[in-house]
């Protein structure tokens, strides 16, 4: 089967070389890819966002399955348009995807339907924001109704930052028409966790659960990032805590959408926050989130390829979806200074017998040489017996891992040891 992959990230890269393996692949295209990608696929140039030359390339290219990763393509109607052309794809259509596309729109349905989450109001007026923030309960959390490239949520200690993300989103269009609507609510406490599921629309087959690491600094200190680091399992996700999950979240949500008319296939991604209260929703995606798809998809001991085509027939529950029991661990190297301003174009050094996985996300091929092109710049990625036997490999083999200003903090995985130790 020739495959095409959409996306051009580590998520991607992660995706590619699992499916890799299976013994039906024959090729494995990417659009666009990246330079590492271009080890493991045939790298398009495409753009994620440019659909009309997605559908034209799978169609001349006679692709037999597509698997749209990222969050843009799938908000903008990508499976919609390669269905369409006759293409088998992985991920859901436009309607569904509208569960990541709009915080107003999840907010709704989770309100609707008694699916647990913090309370919240929606404004599209600044001023009656504004005021509405000068009783609201502090610590508050301001969110960006649209797509946000992972930016568009601030939690907000104090009134004033309340107020100044507000204004950032409504007035300055940071975020651009994202802001127009905003959602502010409740400040929810607890151990966050990190599921990411497969559904074809009938059934609910959640993958191992992870912890991301999302501030730059050691200690989660300084600002968010896009993840600087994940493990799996999550300690915190213990088997009670993933009944009750099931029971009044995962399969909720799933039948809220097809109450909706608009049923979800593909991966439906959950952050939740495991209150004193019991699990809440913060936050849904529309697809495998990253770099939590580093850790998950290494443990994935069942075809990913066969699972990705059950979502998309209908076939889930007849399809076995087999984790291993090990632990891994993902370390992020990123260029110093990111994600503010960092400089770019170093060569990156790689060993051949690095005994762990090699997920590139910011880097190009100038000349068969590899080097860096963006803030997060790859994951290494290490699978052990034990929690702390896949965070040593993981810190090991990634110090071979080299180039010039390269960045990472040094106690991935430090939380989710102790969480260990609380949970016995």
């Amino acid at each position: 089967m020739k495959i095409l992959v959409v996306g051009g990230g580590g998520r991607e890269h992660a995706i590619i070389k699992s499916l890799k393996k299976s013994s039906r692949v024959t090729e494995i295209y990417a659009a666009p890819g990246n330079g590492g990608i271009a080890a493991d696929a045939i790298c398009t140039g495409i753009g994620a966002k440019d659909l009309a030359g997605i559908t034209t390339f799978a169609k001349d290219n006679a692709i037999d399955f597509a698997v749209v990763a990222p969050d843009d393509p799938l908000v903008l109607g990508a499976v919609d348009l390669l269905e369409e052309a006759g293409i088998a794809c992985f991920g859901p259509n436009k309607a569904a995807a509208i569960l990541e596309g709009s915080k107003v729109f999840s907010k709704d349905l989770m309100k609707k339907y008694h699916i647990p989450t913090a309370e919240y109001r929606v404004f599209d007026n600044m001023d009656e924001a504004l005021d509405y923030l000068k009783t609201a309960p502090i610590p508050t959390v301001v969110k960006a109704d649209g797509l946000a490239l992972g930016k568009g949520v601030t939690v907000a200690m104090t009134r004033q930052e309340a107020v100044a993300a507000v204004r950032a989103c409504m007035e300055d269009k940071i975020f651009g028409e994202s802001g127009s609507h905003i959602v502010i609510e409740e400040f929810l406490t607890g151990p966050e966790v990190s599921v990411l599921s497969f559904t074809d629309g009938k059934v609910v087959v959640p993958m191992v659960s992870s912890m991301d690491h999302k501030r730059i600094g050691d200690g989660d200190t300084g600002p968010n990032t896009g993840g600087m680091g994940t493990i799996a399992p999550n300690p915190y996700y213990t088997e009670d805590v993933a009944k009750v999950c099931m029971e009044t979240i995962f399969l909720p949500t799933m039948r809220a959408m097809n109450q909706e008319g608009r049923t979800f296939r593909g991966c439906l991604y959950f952050g939740l926050m495991l209150t004193e209260k019991g699990p809440k929703v913060i936050e849904y995606n529309c697809r495998f989130g990253d770099p939590e798809t580093q850790v998950v998809l290494p443990l994935l001991e069942s075809d990913l390829l066969t699972i990705m085509e059950a979502t998309a027939k209908g076939t889930l529950s007849e399809t076995p979806v087999q984790f291993s029991d090990k632990s891994a661990c993902c370390l992020v190297l990123a260029s110093q200074g990111y994600p503010k301003s960092y400089e770019t174009g170093y060569p990156i050094t790689i060993p051949a017998d690095l005994d762990a996985q090699v997920f590139v996300a910011g880097a190009k091929l100038e000349e068969g040489v590899l080097k860096t092109s963006g803030g997060r710049v790859l994951g290494v990625t290490a699978v052990g017996d034990t929690l702390q036997e896949a965070i040593d490999k993981a810190y090991r083999e990634g110090a071979k891992v080299t180039f010039e200003n390269a960045y990472y903090r040094k106690d991935i995985g430090a939380r989710a040891l102790r969480a260990k130790e609380e949970v016995k």
